[in-house]
């Protein structure tokens, strides 16, 4: 039997060797992200470097797994879906892919979660129970496809989706305590572990970029938690969807606001709010630290009101998601002629 407390510090050192590996790796085949009219950074830098984290929580979830631990339903469904989305973004990362092989990929490897979680848990809201059977799926699925790729939308100055993934992973164990559901801990704790032995690497300024690989897959392996949570504790989906509330508000108030204006919201731009705001200060280290404590201040005590009953869901989630709609709307997020 492996001790779990082994299982930590090898995610965190395996991504922090794996990654130096990667930027090492980078470096001498010329993986480079040279800036551009759309990037938010200056100085070319290698990318790539979320494979470690990809490959250190593997690892350790199929420990976790061998340890008992963790089902292995669990862990196959974390595992295959991820590798999956880590394999399309790190061809993407190399060359490039078509944006309709990518979107396809995404939707095969959010079935396969969903098969493996068993589809959309029961929603609860003001006291209200809603079933959407085999229907879920294709919600569940949409759920997924959206924040992996808005958690790639994200990822664009130093250290933001690291501290985000980090902060909504222990987030994630804090609720399953009060929840009374410790058999849920180790995998956000696990998780939280690889990252943080990225984002020394990654905090800025960076050394080396997450890439396609890590944000996909951490956008999808925070999905599939979320809805794993959720089949325990209906008001843990809810409790999730505010710990993830600024990548969701910024990411969806950002593409609502270029559709108005008729752009194509397929094509590379940075007109985020963070992006905007990273701008405007001048720094990227700010605004990531910014965003850590709205998560702490704002976002985590809502998210505790909501695990324990004290709030509703949904009226915790609009709470949560109103002043930042308002941030995001102010900061004219999506607005061409601001990131010009």
């Amino acid at each position: 039997m492996i001790s779990f407390y082994w299982i930590l510090p090898f995610a965190l050192i395996g991504a922090l060797i794996g990654t130096a590996m990667l930027r090492k790796y980078a470096l001498s085949n010329s993986l480079i992200d040279i800036p551009n009219s759309r990037s938010s950074h200056t100085l070319p830098t290698p990318r790539g470097g979320g494979v470690a984290i990809v490959v250190s929580f593997i690892a350790s979830a199929i420990l976790l797994g061998v340890s008992g631990f963790v089902p292995w339903m669990l862990v196959w469904g974390l595992v295959l879906p991820g590798t999956l989305i880590a394999l399309i973004g790190f061809l993407d990362d190399h060359g490039h892919v078509p944006a309709r092989w990518r979107l396809l990929g995404h939707f095969a490897a959010a079935a396969l979660a969903m098969f493996f979680v068993n589809g959309l848990p029961l929603i609860q809201f003001f006291n209200f129970s809603l079933d959407l059977g085999w229907f879920g799926y294709a919600v569940g699925a949409v759920f997924l496809v959206w924040l992996l790729n808005l958690y790639n939308f994200m990822d664009g100055i130093d250290g933001l989706a690291s501290l985000e993934a980090i902060f909504v992973c222990a987030g994630g164990a804090i609720l399953y305590a009060l929840a009374n559901a410790p058999e849920l801990f180790w995998l956000p704790l696990t998780l939280a572990c690889a990252v943080a032995g990225f984002l020394y690497w990654n905090f800025p300024p960076a050394r080396i970029f997450m890439g396609d690989a890590g944000s996909g897959f951490l956008g999808i392996t925070l999905g599939v938690l979320s809805l794993q949570a959720a089949s325990i504790n209906p008001a843990l989906l809810w409790a999730w969807l505010i710990l993830l509330g600024v990548f969701i508000v910024d990411a969806t108030c950002t593409l609502f606001v270029r559709l108005l204006r008729g752009e194509k919201v397929y094509e590379a731009h940075r007109s985020h709010a963070y992006q905007i705001m990273s701008r405007r200060t001048g720094s990227h280290r700010r605004v990531s630290l910014v965003v850590l404590a709205i998560n702490c201040v704002w976002l985590l005590p809502l998210s505790v009101l909501v695990c324990l009953g004290v709030v509703d869901g949904v009226l915790g989630v609009a709470v949560a998601y109103f002043p930042l709609v308002v941030a995001a709307l102010r900061i004219k997020a999506g607005q061409r002629e601001i990131c010009q």
